[in-house]
């Protein structure tokens, strides 16, 4: 089971009414470390009744929540796939804006989960920027994973599952299940053929599609790796993350399914944001012009 340690129990954000029916996922990152401002480095959000969850916190990501209006002052849960500067470098920027950018002083706690050695890098990050990492003025809980495991906030009616990623010995995927709607992020990986049942079920996939299949990647997907992953977990909906720029962006889609995938696939941009309700498939909150042709 994941390793706690903490200074209180988290408390479900203020103000969330409106996800009572269901999730919302933003793209706040979809892009890499290489400077391009319309495509920063990885960051998602997903929101719901009682917790607003951010998977990763790449370079760029504090002020990409200001540009796309999310709630980052009630941010309740904080998710690193793996430690590389473009899922992790902004987290003491976001540290600094909770502690420092809040109208009213915050008092319900922030709850940091990561691969083990999440503590062991927030311990250090304190050391060179200052005690506001882990003590910014409100409680911070670190959750550290193992491989494969199992993590849930009662409170917050939010369950965080765990697989190992082919990327770094530390990296994982997630997948979130909040009451009948569950959300997957692929974090960095290569092709793995043990992540499609563990995304089985998935209303939204977000995948990365880091490099062309002729890249020789081993440790990212490319379009092959993705619509084998595709075709094993079946999501409702998958939006492709984490894209170089010598990938062909627009044609990633048909890419993919000439390669035998005929689901919903989106390239996803910086500020895509997805409603997802029971019952309805995630593409109809989805504006037309990013569609893919309906599934078959």
């Amino acid at each position: 089971m994941p390793r706690s340690e903490s200074g209180s129990s988290s408390r479900a954000p203020d103000g969330q009414d409106e996800y009572a029916a269901g999730l919302q996922v933003t793209i706040l990152g979809s892009g890499t470390l290489l400077p391009d401002d319309e495509h920063r480095s990885a960051a998602h959000l997903v929101e719901g009744p009682g917790f607003g969850l951010l998977w990763d916190c790449g370079s760029g990501t504090v002020h990409g929540m200001e540009r796309y209006g999310v709630r980052w002052r009630e941010l309740s849960h904080l998710a690193i796939s793996h430690f590389h500067t473009d899922h992790f470098g902004d987290l003491p920027a976001l540290m600094w804006a909770l502690k420092h950018g809040v109208g009213e002083e915050r008092d319900h706690a922030l709850t940091i989960l990561g691969p083990r050695g999440l503590r062991r890098r927030l311990t250090l990050l304190a050391e060179a920027y200052g005690p506001f990492i882990l003590d910014p003025g409100f409680p911070v809980d670190v959750v550290e994973f193992e491989a494969e495991d199992d993590w849930a906030d009662g409170d917050a009616g939010l369950r965080l599952r765990a697989h190992p990623a082919r990327h770094t010995p530390e990296a994982l995927a997630f997948r979130i299940d909040a009451g009948a709607l569950a959300v997957g992020y692929t974090g960095d990986t290569g092709h793995l053929p043990l992540l499609g049942p563990f995304f089985q079920g998935v209303d939204l996939l977000i995948a990365e599609c880091a490099l062309a299949d002729d890249s020789g990647a081993e440790a990212h997907l490319t379009p092959t790796g993705v619509a084998s992953l595709l075709r094993d977990a079946d999501p409702q909906l998958t939006v492709l993350t984490h894209l170089y720029p010598e990938v062909e962006r627009a044609a990633l889609p048909d890419l993919i399914r000439g390669l035998g995938y005929t689901g919903d696939v989106l390239v996803g941009h910086d500020g895509l944001s997805i409603r997802i309700r029971p019952g309805q498939t995630p593409l109809s909150a989805v504006d037309g012009s990013d569609r893919t042709p309906d599934r078959q």
